[in-house]
């Protein structure tokens, strides 16, 4: 299958411009930012899409999963600790996710490693949930 790239329109060229130079943490931002001034999420198209049942989602484990934080309780640093560990992130970007939560953390992780890293984080004071 050929990707086809679609033209950007002269009106949006700077922010589209924009948005390529943002990080991934800023990218994070944008999108909650912008989830919660239109009441809208980006993870709707995902659930809504077809799965192929309910008969088969029973047969099925799920093999990806994704590391929510849900807060990071007293100790603050020690998740951060673990968080710039697990994720291979600088000490500011870790801060801000463990700021921001709730946030997601980590997408399409094998069980394991979502498991593991859940244990990790729990140890250091967070709470934690894997979907």
């Amino acid at each position: 299958m050929e990707e086809t790239k679609t033209a950007v329109p002269a009106k949006f060229k700077d922010i589209v411009a924009t948005i390529e130079a943002m990080s991934v943490l800023d990218l994070h931002e944008l999108v909650k930012v912008l989830e919660e001034k239109f009441g809208v999420s980006a993870q709707a198209a995902v659930a809504a899409a077809p799965t192929g049942g309910a008969a088969a989602e029973a047969g099925e484990e799920k093999s990806a999963f994704t590391v929510e934080l849900t807060g990071a309780g007293e100790q603050k640093i020690a998740v951060m600790k673990v968080v710039k560990e697990v994720l291979a992130l600088g000490l500011k970007e870790a801060k801000d996710l463990v700021d921001g939560a709730p946030s997601v953390l980590k997408e399409a992780m094998k069980k394991e490693d979502a498991e593991d890293f859940k244990k990790k984080l729990e140890a250091a004071g967070a709470k934690v949930t894997l979907k």
